[in-house]
């Protein structure tokens, strides 16, 4: 930790922004292609051929899936304008619509799915482009909690593929292969050299398919049967713009499912974020917006091609914890794996081979270092008695409505389905608590003005009022006067020559009081600037920064949210130990 109290991971190798040798980041790509395009190739094959679809359909499918997932994987990593998030993030099918795609295309066919599904795109496209309307919603809680839930709901299939062998019946194979696999992950992540630890999962991996190998796990007939190169028939489906009965009963299901798997990716990008810069920094919900909109850009594709919507996965979070490194451009050779693979048939089939219980394996390492992940975005946002309440909560409902312990026929009954998916009916508990506590909260007092120093006597006026009928004492008072003079010091500094609008709104909380800053964006980031000032001892310094060393020392939290349309800093501010009301 440095003198501004911000985190540096040590670990770390190369930050997104940093160029690593092309050898190393082609091998990280690769890994994360190969161990990934299993189950972008598995879901649409799923949900294919659980709907009865002929096989070319299926061939089409997932020739259109795994391409897609590529090109959106080197989109999330370029970050143009407002699309793409700038960071080591692999785009994969979501298993979130499986059950309600098999729906649709057991309802009316292809066609339906293809308008279901581009309709349901707009939803993250829209959630991206006014994400801050909805930042009291979807919180570092929220997003945390939604991690944790993650493993919970992989588990039930990962115990599955543990176990399954080409006769479905349990052998010393399979269990041999699946710890070696996890015990040289384990090893080489935790005691081996820093060089092998870049490539411990896939040696893991490689470990696990010998020891299968071995016991004939390893579906040798499948690589000799694939072609070299080859490409699937093109079957587009069209689309069915009837709108008749079907559409009406499914739409709400895809919308609904738009909007968790939205949570998802806001969960994804959050955690990538925590852990891909050496110095710790307030989360970039810009970055966050562009990830939102290539998932929507990924969707849209999809519905256009009949096939089954994608979503942002989080493989590459403990990835990075493992490797320590977090450049985009393995994203990129990721990305361009995939678009290579549609063309290599044998390829796709040495990587299906691998036996069940080494993929298994290797994604039970991951869920337990993404569970952690997860649990440590709820800690830094600060776990009071509120948010643990809402994390509990969440928790214990997405586990239980995941293994069926809770009401299981109504729940499997119940929106169809829907809400067996932990994660789903997790999520959807912690945004309603969220929800809820915001809603019976204490008062909120507002005012709008322009952002400049001239109004810091109406501002001051307005603090002043709101301290008087919160009932707190004169120092308190005090306090709130000095944050906002200081606030807004700081923020008309950041701001460029044109007018600019800001919206002050203020509320108590238990303890204190919260003020919100409400303007359009600049480039800095308050948050990360406050983490960065340096030791006291340092004079100039000091002077340079006098109002951001007065806002830390006044304040007990700052929090700077920026995204493309609005910038959001959130103070908050304990009550003085005299005063009763606080």
């Amino acid at each position: 930790m440095n003198a501004g109290g911000s985190v540096i991971r040590s670990g770390l190798r190369y930050q997104p922004d940093e160029r690593p040798p092309t050898t190393l980041a082609l091998g990280l790509g690769l890994q994360l292609a190969l161990l990934n395009i299993a189950a972008v190739m598995i879901i649409p094959t799923i949900v294919m051929r659980a709907a009865a679809q002929p096989e070319d359909y299926v061939a089409w499918a997932v020739f259109a899936s795994v391409a897609i997932c590529g090109a959106t994987t080197m989109l999330q990593a370029l970050r143009y304008g407002r699309i793409g998030s700038g960071h080591l993030l692999v785009m994969g099918t979501s298993a979130a619509y499986i059950s309600i795609c098999i729906e649709a295309l057991a309802a009316s066919g292809p066609a339906l799915l293809a308008v279901l599904v581009v309709i349901s795109s707009l939803v993250p496209i829209a959630l991206s482009w006014r994400l801050s309307l909805f930042q009291r919603i979807l919180t570092p809680t929220v997003s945390g909690t939604v991690i944790m839930l993650i493993p919970i709901t992989v588990m039930p299939v990962m115990g599955d593929m543990l176990s399954s062998t080409p006769d479905g019946k349990l052998s010393p194979g399979a269990v041999l292969s699946a710890a070696a696999t996890v015990v040289i992950i384990s090893g080489f992540s935790l005691k081996g050299p820093a060089k092998l630890r870049l490539w411990a999962p896939i040696i893991g991996v490689a470990a696990g398919t010998v020891v299968g190998g071995f016991f004939g796990l390893y579906d040798v007939d499948r690589v000799a049967g694939a072609d070299w190169i080859n490409l699937p028939a093109i079957v587009w489906p069209g689309f069915n713009l009837d709108f008749g009965g079907d559409f009406w009963v499914l739409i709400p299901g895809f919308l609904l499912v738009a909007v968790i798997v939205s949570l998802r990716t806001i969960s994804s990008c959050v955690a990538i974020q925590r852990i891909s810069w050496r110095q710790s920094r307030a989360v970039d919900y810009r970055s966050i917006q562009g990830a939102m909109t290539v998932d929507g850009v990924g969707s849209f594709l999809s519905g256009l091609a009949g096939t089954v919507p994608g979503t942002t996965y989080t493989t590459s979070v403990p990835l990075i914890e493992i490797t320590g490194v977090a450049a985009r451009t393995a994203g990129l050779f990721a990305g361009a794996a995939f678009v290579a693979l549609v063309f290599l048939p044998r390829a796709f089939a040495v990587v299906l081979a691998i036996p069940d219980a080494v993929f298994a394996a290797y994604f039970m390492v991951l869920l337990a270092m993404l569970f952690i992940v997860g649990l440590k975005i709820v800690i830094q946002d600060g776990l009071d008695k509120n948010k643990g309440f809402i994390v509990g909560a969440a928790f214990l409902v997405g586990f239980s409505f995941q293994y069926e312990l809770i009401y299981p026929e109504f729940v499997s009954q119940f929106a169809g389905g829907l809400f067996r998916n932990g994660m789903t009916a997790g999520g959807l508990v912690a945004i309603l608590l969220n929800l809820a506590l915001s809603a019976t909260g204490y008062r909120r007092y507002r005012m709008e003005t322009e952002l400049d120093m001239s109004v810091l006597p109406e501002i001051r006026s307005f603090l002043g009022d709101f301290a008087s009928r919160s009932g707190w004492d004169a120092a308190m008072a005090d306090r709130l006067d000095a944050v906002g003079e200081e606030a807004l010091l700081t923020l008309v500094r950041q701001e460029e020559r044109e007018r600019r609008s800001l919206r002050l709104v203020v509320s108590r909380e238990e303890g204190g009081a919260v003020l919100e800053f409400i303007v359009t964006p600049r480039g800095e980031n308050i948050q990360d600037r406050l983490a960065m000032l340096p030791g006291e001892s340092d004079e100039t310094s000091i002077e340079q920064e006098v109002s951001l060393r007065l806002l830390r020392h006044l304040a007990s939290s700052v929090r700077h949210q920026q995204y493309h349309d609005t910038d959001i800093v959130t103070v908050r501010v304990k009550a003085t130990a005299a005063d009763p009301a606080g």
